[in-house]
This record gives structure tokens, sequence and C-alpha cells, in this order.
């Protein structure tokens, strides 16, 4: 197996793919994608994205209650920012960053009910499957990327965000809301 997975020990659920290439004299080989990998994910469902996003653009953060993201970074540099929302988990509010690299390319699987959201560092091109085809507003849900609660250290003081993001609500709101997964 060309693969490593390891879990990201401080949320539960979220698992890191390092992914190896077989290389000779022509090029290099490395598989993406193994619906094979997550055998715990209901895969029935299969869709692909494809995300460009210039550099100094925070996207996120994102959270679905359906839907789990398996990411891959096809070219560039990102940060990313993860926080456990769901309320019946060992790791209820843990929050953890990352970066993910093209030129060190690892998969990364996020399960629903995760906050997920990425920094670009570099222009960057990521792609990513989700189990659950899209929904819009059934299942898409935001979360304010700068909430001091949460405790993730993004590197950055003004990145460029969507409008939406720039209003997504805080984690305190979403549990007096009880909009938490």
């Amino acid at each position: 197996m060309l693969v490593e997975i390891q879990p990201l020990a401080s949320i539960e659920g979220v698992q890191c793919v390092d992914l190896r290439a077989a290389q000779d004299e022509r090029g290099s080989f490395r598989e993406t994608f193994r619906r094979s990998w997550f055998p715990q994910v209901d895969w029935s469902e299969l869709q692909q994205n494809h995300s460009n996003s210039r550099a100094e653009v925070l996207r996120g953060l994102h959270f679905h209650r359906h839907q789990g993201d398996y990411w891959y970074p096809a070219g560039g540099r990102l940060r990313v920012g993860l926080v456990d929302l769901r309320r019946a988990s060992p790791t209820f509010r843990a929050s953890a960053m990352l970066e993910l690299d093209a030129a060190a390319p690892r998969g990364l699987w996020i399960p629903p009910g995760v906050a997920h959201g990425f920094y670009a560092i570099t222009p960057c091109v990521l792609l990513y499957i989700v189990n659950r085809d899209y929904r819009g507003a059934d299942d898409e849900f935001g979360l304010a990327w700068d909430d001091e609660q949460l405790a993730l250290d993004w590197g950055v003081v003004a990145p460029t965000l969507s409008e939406r993001d720039q209003n997504n609500p805080t984690f305190s709101a979403l549990l007096a809301a009880g909009e938490l997964p």
C-alpha cells in the first residue's frame, strides 16, 4: 500500500493520509483516494469538487451535519483549521491547525460535525471529495474563523473572506441557538 493513514490525535475521527509516490525515470504515480481507506464512511453518494484560491484567501469555517470531506491539495500550500463541534464527541470543542502542501501530499478526512476551513498560504488548488451530494443550506453551516474561543492561530489578521464567511456566527451563538451537531 502506498499510503499510511494516521488519526489526528486531537480530534476524534479526523484522519491524515500520507500519500506516497511510486517513481521511476518517467515521473511518478500516486493514488490520492480510495473508498476502502475509510470503511466507516457511507460513500453511496460521491461528489468531487475543485477549489482554486489566491494567496491570502481564507475559506471557512464551515461544517456539515451529514457530509464528510476528504481533502487533497493538488497545488500550493494551505493552513487548515479544524474544530470538533459534535456535542457527543470525546473531543468536543477541541481544535487543531495543520498544513497541507502539494509538494508533500497528504489527504485529510474530516467527518461530519467537524468545522473546517483553510487559509491559502500560496495560491492553491484543493480537490475534495464529499460523501453526500451538495444540498445547499440544508447541510452547510458556518462558524467565525476568528472566534477567540476556538484557539485557532491562523497566523493572519486580515485575510480575504467571502461576505458569507465575514458574517459567520461565533461558537457561543451556535451553542446558545442549539445549532451544533
